[in-house]
């Protein structure tokens, strides 16, 4: 599962592999085995991973299917903005 999802966050950003290792420090084939589910990415790369994809861990495990937006720091106009945002995307 969590392969699966480390893929699609990078992908929804249009982001290569390449991309990725260099936002997290790690080679492009550490990024290549976690997609390819040939290993696990540690604990603490986890936490990384979750911070970087502004996501949850339990997201990234599979454990909840939900996003979560961040909107700590914006106005509530802003928010505001957002949720209407949301609503078009999910009535289109």
């Amino acid at each position: 599962m969590i392969n699966e999802r480390i893929k699609q966050l990078r992908q929804a950003r249009s982001m290569t592999q390449v991309e990725l290792a260099s936002g997290l420090g790690v080679s492009k084939q550490c990024v290549s085995n976690w997609e390819n589910d040939y290993i696990q990415p540690s604990i603490e790369m986890l936490i990384k991973l979750a911070e970087f994809f502004k996501v949850s861990t339990d997201y990234l495990l599979g454990r909840d299917d939900g996003l979560n937006v961040n909107v700590s720091g914006l106005t509530e106009k802003e928010v505001a903005h957002i949720r209407m945002l949301v609503d078009d995307l999910l009535n289109r």
